[in-house]
């Protein structure tokens, strides 16, 4: 139900607290599927109605399982990327995602939107597992699809080790190369240029083509707006 309150825009506070006090309340949880779960942080999250209790009856009930395996990449990823829009913190969940995703037979299904959503959030959370950003970012780097990301997955994944104080010097080799070989950067915000710039600077790896590239995109568009 408030899945679909949200996706239409309907926020109804005292429906969606309603809710809340309704699952922490009855003793069932175990029966709502990770999809439901999924869908029910989504909304909470993205309509921007507080209920630290919700989130921490979930976090419980997820720490407790004994695995994650009816858990798929799309639901491990919109979990973490609501506990992280709505700004509460669980890193006993976080880690358990994050032992998940690291052993998961899926990991070669997540696509560039969950691994850069992932990532995010854990910046985002400041939960640290240097583990888990180098088993994404190896990926990255041996796959070298990085043509299926869009320029929000290469900025919150650029963003995400700054954040997180992580490095992995081949993938973002990998994306300076990524980003050289584009014949324009229309589709990249100048905010999004920037971010990328400082998340380079951050982790203290320089490409200065790189750096021309996104700065002249920057100036081209300041101008365009004069």
């Amino acid at each position: 139900m408030v899945w679909a309150y949200e996706k239409v825009g309907a926020c109804n506070p005292v429906l969606f607290e309603g809710v809340a006090n309704e699952i922490v309340a009855r003793d069932n949880i175990d029966e709502f599927k990770p999809q439901a779960l999924s869908n029910i942080l989504l909304a909470y999250s993205k309509s921007g109605v507080p209920s630290s209790k919700l989130y921490g009856h979930v976090a419980n009930h997820i720490v407790g399982l004994d695995d994650l395996g009816e858990f798929n990449p799309q639901n491990v990823s919109n979990i973490l990327w609501a506990y992280s829009k709505a700004e509460e913190s669980s890193p006993r969940l976080f880690q358990k995602m994050a032992n998940h995703i690291i052993v998961s037979d899926e990991f070669n299904s997540f696509n560039p939107q969950n691994h850069s959503n992932i990532l995010w959030a854990f910046a985002m959370a400041e939960v640290t597992n240097p583990r888990l950003f180098r088993k994404v970012a190896d990926h990255l780097v041996e796959s070298n699809n990085l043509d299926s990301f869009n320029p929000q997955d290469i900025l919150n994944t650029t963003w995400a080790f700054a954040k997180a104080g992580e490095s992995h010097a081949a993938l973002f080799h990998r994306v300076a190369d990524h980003i050289l070989s584009l014949d324009d950067l229309r589709s990249f915000s100048p905010k999004a240029a920037s971010q990328i710039l400082w998340a380079y600077s951050k982790v203290g790896i320089v490409r200065n083509i790189l750096f021309k590239k996104l700065h002249n995109h920057m100036k081209a568009n300041l101008k365009a707006r004069c």
